[in-house]
């Protein structure tokens, strides 16, 4: 558990309120927004953004309700213009910071992609996370486990697990563990919940 002195850099704490439920979670599970010179609403998901922040729960029904309710301009207090499209630009935003960090750790050698490079890491137990396209065979991901004790991620396309390999399109995918690997399962379940998907819930854990 992080101490009261953790850095601020450390995605699990401090923590915050959300302003849509009440409740008081880590930062590794909220979404911060901030409104810039001209009050326009803008997504912080790197949490770098400068200015008074507000938090909202990484959950899609949270941010709906902190739309529909004008939450925002509360929690700033100030008068506040929130984008039509604000759901869209989190859920963008998200995918990016997932993808680079799989893309990062393929670049120092703790990720791999294709099937048959997933099987070998899962046989040998040098796999972390199991990660496969919610858009691939059902049939063909069936074949490959969670690692025990590791994470399963389920919610990415095919598309959007290619450009972290740098391929036009990736089914399946395995990360070591590592320095990343608690930041990509972080990123990526904030994902999951922002598109409100069920796909791979209960298989988090091995």
């Amino acid at each position: 558990m992080s101490r009261g002195g953790a850095s601020r850099d450390r995605s699990d704490g401090p923590d915050r309120k959300c302003i849509a439920t009440g409740e008081v979670r880590p930062k590794s599970g909220l979404i911060r927004f901030v409104a810039d010179p001209e009050g326009r609403i803008a997504p912080d998901v790197l949490g770098k953004l400068p200015g008074r922040g507000v938090y909202v729960a990484a959950d899609r029904a949270a941010l709906e309700r902190a739309v529909d309710k004008k939450l925002f301009a509360r929690g700033l207090k100030q008068q506040v213009t929130v984008p039509e499209d604000i759901l869209g630009e989190i859920e963008r935003q998200l995918v990016r910071r997932v993808v680079e960090l799989i893309s990062l750790a393929r670049k120092s050698g703790d990720a791999v992609a294709g099937y048959e490079k997933v099987k070998d890491w899962l046989s040998k137990e040098q796999a972390q996370i199991l990660i496969q396209a919610v858009d691939g065979s059902g049939r063909g991901k069936s074949k490959l486990s969670t690692p025990h004790f590791g994470h399963y991620i389920g919610w990415l396309t095919a598309d959007e697990l290619g450009m972290a390999f740098g391929r036009q399109t990736v089914i399946h995918a395995a990360l070591a563990s590592g320095g990343l690997s608690k930041r990509v399962v972080e990123e990526a379940q904030r994902l999951q919940g922002v598109r409100g998907t069920e796909s791979g819930k209960g298989r988090l854990e091995g």
